[in-house]
């Protein structure tokens, strides 16, 4: 797990101290359940507490179920987890309309996301129809059901995972959703050191399932978005941040790039890993850790590139190297 070192006092206020605090507390205790992921759970964090959705795109195995599960209940958040297949119906993640005999009406049966925190697992088995259910969701934090709208509770955030190894039986999401997400990430093998460790914890706790008592509360977790929002972005970084994602556009090898959602992800993001950092305000160096998991799924590569080694990631790296550094005082 990458070593926490908090910046001087100077450089943060009160809130943003206690904040920073807490959120390290989180990332400790889904640590210890979770081994050597440190950065990735760093970043899931700072995905949720930025308000976002976090698209984990990886091979079965490596525990994207289990990190959203353990950062659900750190959190302090109700959570449910949807497996998607394609049987699977809009109305069974909305919810339902169900007549009551005994007062001889219908009633809506809230389905299950209705909750804080949903674990949308093998996002891409489901039909297009299904998936598309989630967009008002995550779009507008509320459902329509026949015509009525039923607002969710806050905070709300999806986590969905996907097997991109597998083709047969699944649906690619679409690029509306798929923008929809603010950051998407892969967790990757563990070391072998890092999968020992796993072993030996497991043997010792005598138990598959780990439970993680909560650091927050979700009073705790709506003051952190509180505290993130009072993080101050210099005018330069505003300009950085557009001009890279500019960069994304106009790249040959791109049919198309990030959209103005990506601009705002990636300030969004800036700002709540600037927090994590225990600093209230912006500096590039925040922008560039969270540019690749921010805008790299937003990029579309022109289709004769499909099989050559060149991927959303290498389009942003290469923005970042071309695009100037801005250099001032960014407090």
């Amino acid at each position: 797990m990458s070593v926490y070192t908090p910046e001087p006092a100077d450089q943060s206020t009160p809130a943003i101290a206690w904040a920073c605090d807490k959120c390290h507390e989180v990332v400790s205790a889904v640590g210890a359940v979770i081994v050597g992921k440190g950065e990735q759970l760093e970043l899931i964090l700072t995905t949720l507490v930025s308000g976002g959705h976090l698209l984990l795109e990886d091979v079965p195995g490596v525990a994207k179920t289990l990190a959203a599960q353990a950062a659900a209940q750190a959190l302090g958040l109700d959570f449910r987890r949807i497996q998607f297949v394609p049987d699977l119906l809009p109305g069974d993640i909305m919810g339902s309309f169900i007549y009551d005999s005994r007062a001889d009406s219908f009633r809506f049966r809230r389905g299950p996301i209705f909750t804080n925190l949903i674990l949308a697992d093998e996002i891409n088995r489901g039909t297009p129809k299904t998936q598309s259910a989630l967009l008002e969701a995550m779009q507008e934090q509320q459902v329509t059901v026949e015509g009525q709208s039923f607002t969710l509770d806050k905070p709300f955030m999806v986590i969905a995972t996907q097997n991109p190894l597998e083709f047969e039986g699944t649906y690619p999401l679409p690029e509306a959703q798929i923008d929809r997400f603010l950051a998407r990430l892969s967790m990757g093998y563990p070391s072998p050191e890092a999968e020992c460790e796993m072993l030996a914890r497991r043997q010792s706790r005598q138990a598959d399932t780990v439970t993680i008592p909560p650091v927050l509360s979700k009073q705790e977790f709506l003051e952190i978005q509180r505290a993130i929002e009072t993080v101050h972005v210099n005018p330069d970084i505003h300009s950085y941040i557009v001009q890279i994602v500019a960069k994304t556009r106009a790249d040959r090898r791109v049919q198309l790039g990030a959209s103005p959602r990506g601009s705002l992800a990636l300030f969004k993001l800036s700002r709540s890993r600037a927090m994590m950092q225990g600093r209230d305000f912006v500096t590039p160096d925040d922008v560039k850790a969270v540019a690749v998991p921010a805008l790299a799924h937003r990029v579309i590569l022109r289709p004769e590139l499909w099989a050559e080694r060149i991927s959303g990631e290498t389009v942003v790296h290469d923005a970042l190297e071309e695009v100037p550094v801005p250099r001032a005082e960014w407090r």
